[in-house]
């Protein structure tokens, strides 16, 4: 599995080289229900339910202290459970294919006609994605979404409504860990998501802005996750976004000749 790791970094890393349309009309507040908590939970978790299936092409930024590079690329998402990644070089050449699903993985790298292949683990996403994401949180930061999934039967410890956003929090005292959501008014769009201790330090933050609504969902062109416990983060800039198209289907177009190594 190291094997594996580093030579996903290796390639990775030889792979990545070196606006958008659409914002979220504002809303004056005079306009706005101020919903209350309970039906804020339901209707966040049910807007992030509502997306089937995405498709999204732009650009990847990450950086770390083993990696810092971007590239163009390309996603697609079927939930519950495939994840399509493409990486492109100039003049759009594809350069590598990944398909992870909860189970298994698929690695085509073109340069070398390769396709490695096995059951997907923590240490295979980190070494294609170069962050330490699980499969759904991976999932949701493509998306621009949280989950609120374990909140939808419980009250926050804190909630308030600061200007034009709701700002909840969850506090779990046994693991020492506080989830903040900060949510704007008008659209529903989750524009802040960070993980802290209960001295408001934080290992995990993530931000989404220029957001375009999709099938009255408010869904990210441009998203930041920051890992700042290993200080890891991952920028995406969309171009181009579709969600729950019809007939949406995730293949590899793999030459016949190629090369297969299971690990």
């Amino acid at each position: 599995m190291k094997k594996l790791v580093l030579f996903l970094l290796a390639v990775i890393s030889f792979l990545f080289i070196t606006t958008y349309p659409g914002c979220v009309p504002s809303r004056s507040m005079d306009e706005v229900e101020v919903l209350p908590i309970e039906r804020l939970v339901k209707k966040l978790e049910a807007n992030r339910r509502r997306i089937k299936s995405f498709q999204g092409s732009g650009k990847i930024s990450i950086s770390s202290a083993q990696f810092n590079n971007s590239a163009q690329f390309q996603v697609v998402l079927q939930k519950p459970d495939s994840l399509y990644f493409s990486v492109m070089g100039p003049f759009g050449i594809e350069l590598a294919q990944v398909l992870v699903t909860k189970d298994d993985f698929l690695f085509y790298e073109a340069l070398h006609n390769t396709l490695y292949k096995g059951k997907v683990s923590d240490d295979v996403l980190k070494g294609i994605f170069k962050i330490d994401l699980s499969f759904q949180d991976l999932m949701n930061a493509f998306i621009g979404s949280v989950s609120l999934a374990d909140h939808l039967y419980e009250n926050p410890t804190k909630f308030e409504v600061l200007y034009d956003n709701y700002v909840m929090t969850y506090a779990d005292s046994t693991a020492d860990v506080n989830s903040v959501y900060k949510i704007d008014v008008r659209d529903l769009g989750i524009i802040n998501f960070d993980v802290t201790n209960h001295r408001g330090q934080a290992s995990l933050s993530a931000a989404y802005s220029k957001f375009k609504v999709f099938e009255s969902v408010p869904i990210p062109y441009n998203i930041e996750v920051k890992n700042l416990k290993n200080k890891q983060t991952i920028n995406i800039e969309y171009k181009n976004i579709e969600v729950n198209k019809r007939n949406t289907s995730i293949k590899m177009d793999i030459p016949e000749d190629a090369t297969v190594i299971k690990w």
